[in-house]
Formats: C-alpha cells, sequence, structure tokens
C-alpha cells in the first residue's frame, strides 16, 4: 500500500495519521486501502486502551488474574483487556483475516476474505503497570499466502520477517506515541487527547550509527550462556556508556531509537533459545529498526530472516545502532 521505491515520504509535522494515511494512499493508484484501514484499527483500539492504562489504580484493573499466557508467565489484567481491545477492532474492521496474540495459544481466524494477519503483543511490559512505568503494543502485518475465500493455515503465519507489509509499536508514556512503518521510512505521532487525534511528532526517523547506550537486565548475567556478552558489557563499562534497562522492551527500543543504544536480550540458562518472541515481538521492531538505519540480529543471523516454525517462538535479541549490534556479533564469533 504505502511503498514507494528508493523515496522517503515527506509530509509536515502536525498532520494526524488518518490525513497521512490518506495522502499517502492517494499516491499510489493501484491501493484499495486495505492496509490503511487495518492502520486505522489498530489505532483505534490503542486509543481505547490507553484509556484504561490511564485508569489504572483508580479502578480494579491492576494485578494478575490467576492464569497463564501462551508463555507460561502470569497474565495481567490489562494483559486481557488490551488483547480483547485489539482483537475486537481487528474482527470489526474486517481487513485482518486472522491474528496470533502472546496472550492467545494458537491463531484466531476471522473472516476469509481479509488478506491480512496481524502478530501482535498487546501489552509489553505489562507487569510495570503497577509501578507507573511506560508499556507498549508491538504489532506486525502480514499478507496471507493462502488464496482469499479458504480457511486460513498455520504457514500463512509462519513466514519470515522480510515479508512484513508494516509494522509499528505503541508506547504508553508520560505520552502515548504511534510508531510504524510500511518500509518506506518509520513515522511516529503522538497522541493529542483533546483532539482524540494522532498527530505526526517525528518523519523519517534515524537511529545513530553508534550510541552510548546500553539496554540489558544485568541481573541475569550469571546465566548468560554466550560469554561474548559479558565482554562487551565490559566494553560497555570501559567506555562510560550508560546502562539503561525499563524491562518494558518498547520504551527501551523507543529510547534507544531516539538516542542511539543498543537492547540485548541473550540466551540464559532458563531461556537457552531466547526469550522474547520472534512473531510478535522481534520481527516487528527488527523491521522498524532496520527502516531507521539500524540493525536486529539473534547474534548469527538477522532477525528478519529466521524462519518460525511455531507461534510463540523463541529468540535471542541484539538490536539497535548499527556499530553496535556489529560489535556484539564480534564479541559473539
Amino acid at each position: 500500500m504505502i511503498k514507494m521505491e528508493n523515496s522517503k515520504i515527506a509530509l509536515p509535522i502536525g498532520i494526524t495519521l488518518d490525513r497521512f494515511i490518506k495522502k499517502i494512499e492517494n499516491l499510489h493508484t493501484n491501493t484499495k486501502g486495505e492496509l490503511s484501514q487495518l492502520l486505522r484499527d489498530i489505532a483505534l483500539a490503542s486509543k481505547v486502551v490507553n484509556r484504561e492504562i490511564n485508569k489504572a489504580g483508580l479502578v480494579d484493573i491492576l494485578g494478575n488474574v490467576g492464569q497463564q499466557n501462551s508463555g507460561g508467565e502470569e497474565q495481567q489484567k490489562l494483559d486481557v483487556l488490551a488483547d480483547i481491545r485489539f482483537t475486537r477492532a481487528l474482527s470489526k474492521g474486517g481487513e485482518a483475516c486472522g491474528v496470533i496474540s502472546e496472550e492467545v495459544e494458537g491463531f484466531v481466524d476471522f473472516n476469509n476474505q481479509g488478506k491480512y494477519l496481524v502478530a501482535i503483543d498487546p501489552l509489553d511490559g505489562s507487569s510495570n503497570i503497577d509501578v507507573n512505568v511506560s508499556v507498549g503494543t508491538i504489532f506486525s502485518i502480514l499478507k496471507r499466502i493462502t488464496p482469499i475465500g479458504t480457511p486460513l493455515t498455520e504457514a500463512d503465519f509462519f513466514q519470515n520477517g522480510t515479508h512484513q507489509v508494516a509494522a509499528g509499536y505503541i508506547l504508553y508514556g508520560t505520552s502515548t506515541m504511534f510508531v510504524f512503518t510500511t518500509g518506506d521510512g518509520v513515522f511516529a505521532f503522538t497522541y493529542e487527547s483533546t483532539l482524540g487525534e494522532y498527530v505526526l511528532s517525528h518523519s523519517n526517523m534515524q537511529m545513530k550509527e553508534e550510541g552510548a547506550i546500553y539496554s540489558i537486565n544485568e541481573g541475569l548475567s550469571k546465566s548468560f550462556k554466550d560469554q561474548g556478552i559479558l565482554q562487551y558489557l565490559d566494553y560497555c563499562k570501559a567506555q562510560s556508556y550508560s546502562a539503561r534497562y525499563i524491562g518494558s522492551m518498547v520504551a527501551d527500543f523507543h529510547r534507544n531509537l531516539m538516542k542511539g543504544g543498543v537492547y540485548l536480550y541473550p540466551a540464559t540458562v532458563d531461556y537457552p533459545n531466547g526469550k522474547l518472541r520472534l512473531l510478535y515481538e522481534c520481527n516487528a521492531l527488527a523491521f522498524i529498526a532496520e527502516q531507521a538505519g539500524g540493525k536486529a540480529t539473534n547474534g548469527k543471523e538477522r532477525i528478519l530472516e529466521i524462519e518460525p516454525k511455531s507461534f510463540h517462538q523463541r529468540t535471542t535479541l541484539y538490536i539497535g545502532s548499527k556499530k553496535m549490534v556489529e560489535q556484539i556479533e564480534d564479541c559473539i564469533k
């Protein structure tokens, strides 16, 4: 829909998300607006989730629900709420034919007529809600490979990240931001609550080739499977880099996107294949990172080229400023 070969989109700061999508759509005579509507559906659901997050502490939506999600982690009440909101918006919007979510074991088949699939982490870092720390939503959009009108299959979802047609995240923090790419640069829209609109605030975002921030849970360092990571951390300390780790991947990634830096989640004893999910966390952020001039790898392979084999497949992740990621790869080798 929004692909513009060898070019970057130039539209003025302050334009609303709806108008931005419409103007880009007008540049392409062969588009039918399905992907545009899908992005609007995601934006609408994010406004509802933003409202619910802002009520945390005032109503009974904090804490866990007493059950686990697909990865064996305790589900927070807001995890469930966000999953319901996004699933409902995608279903009612009619452009998505199916979705996979961190909160559901398999895939949800909406209808046989849509051409797009959505992989989503409805609320990344939700345990931080209790202490008023930024959280986020991560999404990835693919085209189905089976014919329209036929039932979805696992193969529709098991496409590597190079097949993404769009990806993004919503950061719920001091301000709420909708950041996405369709392959022609990275754009960030800030939510203006009095207008109820997302407004373009950052155009064609670029990540510094080298930064001075590293984000990792060093408390797990004794369980790291690869000693090269400890070597890299020693280098960061020798350079007096700043250690910044929030525990909400969206927030950590967003800071490094804005300021330059690298996010690391290596393999550990408890998670020998890594902890982060390929389809609805790593692929989406890797697409954004590369569009912003950064890099994303599992230490040996480009994240976007990893072939998925299961819905909740895990991977290690090193993502951020290009030269910093390359140095991590050298340490691992």
